[in-house]
């Protein structure tokens, strides 16, 4: 089985179809969503290539499908791209999706169904497997950016559809800050170096590093709700490392044990908790972990464990 992997966590949508439970976890206060997942077709003359509707599943074990989603890649002449994925992104908090429509526009969807269109010129007119949907962790926020464009980053107020604030390209998208405030991209510096950038959500540039290999050597970066510290996981999974990206000081390196699998997602979730999503494959099984570290004394909970439908072949996963 083929799995590629992107990003997700939110929504409500049309007719839910039954399904048996999909992992183990902790009961939760409200229902939200665990991932996105969609089916891979063989096509004529070989190959796989994303099928049929993206489906939700619920932390109840529930699926419900999003009819209104775009499922495959377009050119930026509007022609399929056939092979890569559209973007989508799930809400940290799993209660909001955004995704390009099938219409040719960009929602958010909310857990209880309501539908937020965002302007025309959201979406960039660019190949769409090249653009990146992201979501805050509240779901406050949507960025959407181009890699290594001059489109940038653009930042969307998801309530009321309105532009934010824009940060000039090119550069990486990392990711929102904890409290969603801030921004952090990874761009070239001098000297084949990666540098760091932390925006405010309105586009101002408020700091930018050049930080030692430990941390832009090990992706993905996180950033915590004070706007200047990134954790990263280093010496393979067994230490979190932590920066100050204003004072370009190494805070702390704390010893964490983990269990196995490869880190597919690093989020800061609290003033001295970072969470990781460990996605390893057993068998023809896909399984996710995600635990919780304490970054003051390295303590280690698990919050939830899933198995990914078996037929995925990309999925995305709610962050934070």
């Amino acid at each position: 089985m083929r799995i590629t992997i992107a990003l997700l966590a939110a929504a409500m949508l049309a007719a839910p179809m039954t399904a048996p439970p999909a992992a183990q976890a902790e009961p939760h206060q409200h229902e939200s969503i665990r991932y996105a997942s969609v089916k891979g077709c063989t096509i004529k003359g070989g190959g796989e290539v994303p099928c049929g509707h993206w489906r939700l599943v619920l932390h109840s074990g529930e699926r419900r499908v999003l009819p209104d989603a775009q499922v495959v890649a377009r050119l930026a002449n509007g022609k399929s791209a056939v092979y890569p994925p559209a973007p989508i992104s799930v809400s940290g908090d799993g209660q909001k999706v955004a995704y390009l429509t099938r219409a040719g526009g960009l929602a958010v969807r909310t857990l209880d169904g309501d539908v937020k269109l965002l302007p025309a010129g959201a979406l960039p007119r660019r190949d769409q497997e090249l653009i990146k949907l992201q979501l805050s962790g509240d779901g406050s926020r949507l960025a959407v950016g181009v890699s290594g464009d001059r489109y940038g980053t653009r930042v969307y107020d998801t309530a009321s559809g309105a532009r934010l604030g824009s940060i000039a390209g090119p550069h990486q998208l990392a990711g929102f800050s904890g409290d969603s405030g801030e921004l952090l991209t990874t761009l070239n510096g001098e000297e084949e170096v990666t540098d760091l950038a932390v925006n405010a959500d309105t586009g101002e540039r408020l700091t930018r590093v050049t930080p030692p290999q430990i941390i832009v050597g090990n992706a993905p970066q996180a950033l915590s709700g004070d706007g200047r510290t990134v954790a990263v996981l280093a010496t393979g999974k067994s230490r979190l490392v932590l920066y100050d990206a204003q004072t370009d000081q190494l805070l702390k390196r704390q010893r964490v044990k983990l269990p196995a699998g490869e880190v597919h997602m690093l989020d800061w979730t609290g003033d001295r908790q970072v969470t990781v999503h460990l996605l390893r494959s057993v068998g023809k099984e896909s399984r996710m972990v995600i635990a919780q570290m304490d970054t003051e004394t390295g303590a280690v909970t698990i919050r939830d464990r899933y198995t990914l439908l078996k037929d995925t072949f990309v999925f995305a996963s709610c962050g934070g």
